[in-house]
Parts: C-alpha cells; structure tokens; sequence
C-alpha cells in the first residue's frame, strides 16, 4: 500500500533542512516490519512544495508502527509539525491496472 502526503514549507524552513530531517527518520521507519521503502519528490513550479509516498507491505503494518518508540523520529516529527504545513492525501491499494511501455530494444512486446 501507499501512503502518500504533501509537505509544504513554512518560512524560514528550507526543502534541503526537510529532506536531511526526512532521510534520517526515514532509515529508522524503514526497520519497522512491512516498510518497503519512501520516496520525496519536489513539485514542478513549487519549490518549496514536495510529495513523500511511503509503501508499506499492508496498511496493517503501517497501522502497527509506533514513531514514539524512537526518539529521534519523534524528534523530528514534532519538529516538522512546526516548520512545515502537511497534508494527508491518502492510503492507496498498490495498482489493479498498470500500462507500462514496450521495451522494443529487447525485442520484448
């Protein structure tokens, strides 16, 4: 499953300060059982504006996992509920339908 969130900066708070805090506490989550990895993308024409997508194996597993149980992780949350505007946009199913390109350099159709 996704978790998938919008994060954007308040003043004083940069992208590169998020993404430094973002990475640490994200190395520790990734030892939780059923994390399967994060990713932060910058919004085109919005710097200051990015989307974090977290997949986790079952929304159970993501449901079990406890931030407070580190220190650092809670640290940091805390820190980005106050220097940053974040917003929630869902839990997603992982796809049902997938269009992918053909790979025509290995003859694969």
């Amino acid at each position: 499953m996704k978790f998938i969130f919008e994060v954007r900066m308040k003043p004083g708070y940069t992208v590169e300060q998020y993404a430094a805090a973002w990475i640490e506490a994200s190395e520790i989550i990734q030892r939780t059982p059923g994390a399967q990895g994060t990713y932060l993308h910058r919004k085109i024409g919005e710097p200051d504006t990015l989307l974090a997508i977290a997949t986790w194996e079952s929304k159970a597993h993501r449901d079990a996992k406890d931030d407070r149980r580190d220190a650092t992780v809670k640290a940091i949350l805390e820190k980005h509920a106050r220097t940053c505007e974040i917003t929630v946009i869902g839990e997603y199913e992982e796809p049902e339908w997938v269009v992918l390109p053909k790979d025509d350099s290995a003859g694969i159709r």
